[in-house]
Order: C-alpha cells, then structure tokens, then sequence
C-alpha cells in the first residue's frame, strides 16, 4: 500500500516549493496516525536539525518542515527498501537498518539526511532522521518505464499462474478485495500532483491489495510445496513492479513540483 513516506515526500516537495500550505502538508499526514512526533538519531542530527535526539522528549513536524526549510532541502526521494535491494539508502548503517524494518524511507539527497516513520502506539508516528552515510542515486527510472513495467508484470504473473494451474479461485473474492480497498488509508495529495503520478499509484494500490489477498491465501490453489513455491516465485516480480512503480509515481510528482517552483 501507500506509506507515510511517500505523503511525507510529496507533500513536503510542493510545501518546500510553494504549492500546498503548511497546514494542509500536516493535515495530510493525518491519514497515517493522529499524532506525529519526530526526533534525531543522534546528537549530531540534532544540532544541525535543532531537533531532540531520541530518549528526549519529542519535536513536531512543524519543526521539521522549519528545519527542512532553513536547511536549503530542494529534492525528496521515496525509498521502499527490501532485502537484497537497499539502493538510495546511502549504504549500511543505522539509516539502512531502520529503513529496511520500516520498508520504506524518505531520501533528502541534497541535504544528505534521511528520515524513517516507525508506529510506535496506536494513532502514534515517529518520525527519525538519520544522516545518509554516503550519496547513493537511485539511478532514474522514468513513470512511464515504471508503467510499461507494472503492465508486462502483471502479464507474466497472470500467464505464469495459469500455467501453473495455482491461481486461487474462491467464492467472494471480490467483495474481500473491495473490503481490503476500503480498510486501507485513503492518503490526499497536493492540488498539482501529476495525473499519470496518481494513476500509478491509484493501480498499485489496486494490485497491491491482491497481492495482499493471495499472500494471506496460501498455498491458494498450490497443490503441493513446489507449486506453493512455483506461485510464490511468479508473483515475486508483480511485487517488485508495483514497489518500483510506487516510487516512480511519487518522486515524479517530487520532480513535478520542483520544476513549477524553478520555472516560476
């Protein structure tokens, strides 16, 4: 699904660039807890963010945004990190550890810095920033790419399970689809987001909650451990299509608002 990352991302780009008001930034937050809280990793973070470290009591993100303001902080990127693929996370270390038990970060390349959210109570974010041990690009990958590669996805994983004969077939899925929709956050994004950006990330948001139904289904219709890990194996690409797609639709929207700001 959609994360806190990238609203945080998204959302801070068009604020930064003068498209979207500090409060309505903050309110759209608001669709991942009631309350959000941000702290540094270490006290050399908080010297330059002027921001408690963690153990002390917690900053706002009204703080934050300041901080990311006053720091010339001109580019967000959205990294949803699993084993095996850590790119954009600058290396190891804490950032990268916190970052892949999250499954997700937020990337200020210029600044050098990351943040990680992490549910710490019911209703309850926090917020940690890290500095990024060293520049990793993410090498770019265009939305379009992403598109064309979430469809030839979705075609090879479909064609893989019938040939595997392991797609489950149950009474009712479509209602627990439309249920699994409903039940997940229903993020805002800033007047200005790019059409093709919210299609995108409309789509995986649809194909993540199959994924999601599958999963929770096995073995589905495998017929044995080898098919169960035959089908695992052909949906493994639709999820790493809709994690890339995921990214590209949000930090084209990143790009989007940064260029209205230069061009204006």
């Amino acid at each position: 699904m959609c994360c806190p990352s990238a609203t945080l991302a998204v959302w801070s780009s068009a604020w930064l660039h003068g498209a979207a008001a500090s409060d309505n930034a903050l309110d759209a937050l608001l669709a991942w807890g009631e309350a959000h809280e941000v702290v540094a990793a270490e006290q050399s973070v908080a010297d330059v963010f002027d921001l408690p470290v963690t153990g002390d009591f917690p900053a706002t993100p009204v703080q934050l945004f300041t901080a990311l303001r006053k720091l010339g902080a001109t580019d967000a990127r959205l990294v949803l990190p699993v084993p095996g693929d850590v790119r954009g996370l600058g290396g190891g270390g804490p950032f990268t550890e916190a970052a892949l038990r999250a499954g997700e970060a937020v990337v200020f390349p210029g600044l050098g810095y990351g943040l990680v959210p992490h549910v710490i109570a019911e209703g309850l974010v926090r917020w940690t920033v890290y500095p990024v041990a060293t520049e990793s690009p993410l090498g770019h990958l265009g939305i379009a790419d992403a598109e064309h590669g979430l469809t030839d996805a979705i075609r090879d994983s479909a064609g893989a399970l019938q040939s595997l004969d392991v797609a489950s077939d149950r009474p009712g899925v479509r209602a627990e689809l439309s249920a699994k929709l409903r039940s997940r956050p229903a993020p805002d994004w800033p007047p200005g987001t790019p059409g093709r950006a919210l299609r995108v990330l409309q789509r995986t948001e649809e194909i993540g909650a199959i994924l999601a139904l599958a999963n929770a289904d096995e073995p589905g219709g495998a017929l044995s451990a080898s098919a169960a890990t035959r089908r695992a194996d052909a949906l493994r690409p639709l999820s790493e299509a809709v994690r890339t797609a995921r990214c590209a639709a949000v930090n084209e929207a990143v790009r989007v608002f940064a260029d209205q700001a230069n061009r204006s």
